[in-house]
């Protein structure tokens, strides 16, 4: 099986596969052409289709489908429900029938304290079966009775309403509803110390207490008594983190984290479609009246009805836009993306990681070794304007930012990106070749000694070590200009080129026209886009600064009296050259080091309609 999906109509859904595959992605392309039949399954309702798409493909993993894969680094508290005597516990992994989960936490350490503090008011048993089974056998209780920490339920010490009752309580707990609990501790309390039963009472206070300390747990609170889940989500091409909050009576009670395989083309709506699918087919922690989301799903209505279906009740769906949900919203995309960054660091900072990427981009590219040495060249511009490259640097798979390098485009006139990259792929192998002629002949001169003076040590090199791969941002246009340039300096067999496409992932290694693609969990693969993402960013910000400055040296080159110090002195004091628009005359008077006359220059240099005009500030002719 290659792929599931669901449609209302099976012919729409069809004729938008079996067409030219040019106009098609390269993924759905692939997937038609090893495709050789194609059966259906008709349902009544567009819930239960949903449900029988989650089901499918979670049974056959098709291989054009999405994956969530599960966070198992979340730790969950489980109470087995079903078990004549009850007990909590913590666990990862699979969830079991029979089994309440509340959670997820953000770390063991955090659980364990939660669960110590709760024994002290609901003392139920936390020892395996086989352990209770064995003090039963035995008719004495082991330690945790003695210390307060278990109520004894395998000797008898307790009867089942009693622990039933404590059990009740411990799930009103963890599920937020701490009210109705502390408030009827309390009452406990008063009427024991009315009785002058002084010792319960205090058992009871300090139970109080530790239900107050254990609530302290929960850090966030929504100000109302509700029950939502909070959906975030980050993403780039190839996978997305999914980050959702669990609120019960408004407190933050639990954390799920997933991540997702982009096999398929998906839009955020549909993407959120199948992510509350997923995640609600056997929700551990329930299906709230209300959900929150950052999009809303492609199929509003089958969503909202396959929710109430499986929560047996009305929930709504909803795009917060103002308020404390708008801002939880906002809490949670930034968990998702802060969850994107570690996953992708994760296999970075491996370095069995760092070695099968390496490994891999040798074996799928036919580089003649391993490339621990790669060079990632980018280009920026606007229209043409402050033309600036980038080169980054990587070497054993982890960035090394003291060899990264900008270049100013400076005989390109125009937008003509080919030409660019070609200046800059032939100033920076000028410098590798002038750098290893300049060794050589150093190296020959320290051989002797002339006139009995040493002779000098070698220069610093800074660009004379070759990479293993020279990988340009682009497709084959970009390829076939670092050939020419590798071809006309005589480094073809030295140094291997390849270009990464960014709409499809492809790569292109000269003597093909056809792209070379990776699987899309490669750990080369993975390589390759960091090094394309970082000699974009390095680019960009690069010619962000130059665009930057060069506005502002046109908006106020030129002034009478305003040298290069009073002019930066001048944009540091008032925050930015936006800023100093918005400036009043009298403001601009107001500078105490400042001459009247320059203020009033300056003044009226931003406000004629030459200045006012934007990025043709630069084009002032002086």
């Amino acid at each position: 099986m290659l792929y599931v999906g669901k449609a209302k109509s099976l012919r729409q859904r069809l004729n938008s596969y079996f067409q030219d595959p040019g106009g098609l992605a390269v993924r759905t392309a692939q997937m038609v052409s090893q495709a050789d039949h194609v059966e259906w399954m008709v349902v009544d309702t567009e819930a239960e289709a949903l449900l029988l798409e989650h089901n499918l493909i979670k049974q056959y993993q098709p291989r054009y489908n999405v994956r969530l894969k599960d966070d198992k680094s979340y730790p969950w508290l489980a109470l087995t429900v079903q078990e004549e005597w009850p007990r909590p516990a913590v666990v990862r992994g699979r969830k079991r029938s029979g089994v309440r989960y509340f959670g997820p936490y953000p770390n063991v350490g955090a659980i364990r304290d939660t669960l110590d503090l709760l024994l002290r008011s609901f003392p139920v048993r936390t020892c395996s079966d086989t352990k209770f089974r064995r003090h039963e056998r035995l008719g004495r209780p082991c330690l945790l009775y003695h210390i307060d920490r278990c109520s004894g339920p395998c000797v008898g010490a307790v009867d089942h309403d009693e622990y039933d009752r404590m059990v009740s309580d411990l799930i009103s707990f963890l599920s937020g509803d701490t009210g109705p609990l502390e408030k009827g501790l309390e009452t406990d309390m008063q009427e024991a110390a009315q009785a002058l039963d002084f010792e319960r009472a205090s058992v009871l206070r300090d139970k109080i207490e530790a239900v107050r300390a254990a609530d302290a747990v929960r850090q966030m609170e929504l100000g109302t008594k509700e029950d939502l889940d909070v959906f975030g989500l980050a993403e780039d091409e190839l996978e997305a983190a999914v980050q959702a909050f669990h609120v019960r009576s408004g407190k933050v009670v639990g954390r799920t984290a997933l991540y997702v395989d982009k096999v398929e083309d998906l839009t955020p709506p549909e993407l959120i479609e199948r992510i509350l699918v997923d995640v609600y087919a056997d929700p551990a922690s329930g299906v709230p009246r209300q959900v929150l989301v950052p999009t809303m799903p492609a199929d509003v209505d089958a969503v909202t009805e396959y929710l109430t279906g499986r929560r047996g009740g009305p929930v709504a769906l909803r795009v917060p836009v103002r308020g404390p949900k708008r801002a939880l919203l906002e809490t949670v995309e930034q968990n998702a993306r802060e969850s994107f960054v570690r996953h992708r660091l994760q296999r970075t900072s491996d370095h069995n990681s760092r070695a099968r990427a390496l490994e891999s981009l040798q074996q799928e590219l036919g580089l003649p070794d391993a490339p621990l040495r790669v060079e990632c060249y980018d280009m920026s511009h606007l229209q043409g304007t402050d033309y600036v490259g980038s080169m980054v640097v990587f070497e054993d798979g982890l960035p090394k930012k003291s060899e990264y390098r900008h270049f100013r485009v400076a005989t390109v006139a125009g937008n003509d990106d080919y030409a660019a990259m070609e200046e800059v792929l032939t100033r920076r192998l000028t410098s590798l070749l002038a750098e290893e002629a300049g060794a050589a002949g150093t190296a020959t001169a320290n051989g002797s000694e002339v006139d009995g003076t040493p002779a000098p040590s070698p220069p610093r090199r800074r660009f004379s070590y070759p990479p293993q791969l020279l990988l340009l941002d682009g497709g084959l246009g970009q390829l076939n200009v670092g050939v020419q340039v590798l071809e006309a300096m005589g480094l073809t067999d030295r140094i291997p080129i390849a270009s990464l496409a960014k709409r499809f992932e492809e790569i292109y290694r000269p003597g093909s026209s056809e792209p070379i693609r990776l699987s899309r969990q490669s750990e080369g693969l993975y390589l390759l886009q960091r090094l394309r993402d970082e000699a974009h960013r390095f680019a960009v910000s690069y010619h962000r600064t130059l665009r930057g400055k060069r506005m502002t040296l046109g908006a106020l080159d030129g002034v009478q009296g305003l040298g290069p110090k009073r002019r930066s002195r001048l944009i540091e004091q008032f925050g930015g050259l936006a800023a100093l628009r918005n400036a009043s005359r009298d403001e601009l008077l107001g500078v105490s080091w400042l001459p009247a006359e320059v203020g009033v220059a300056v003044f009226e240099r931003l406000h004629t309609p030459l200045a006012r005009s934007g990025p043709g500030e630069a084009k002032v002719d002086h």
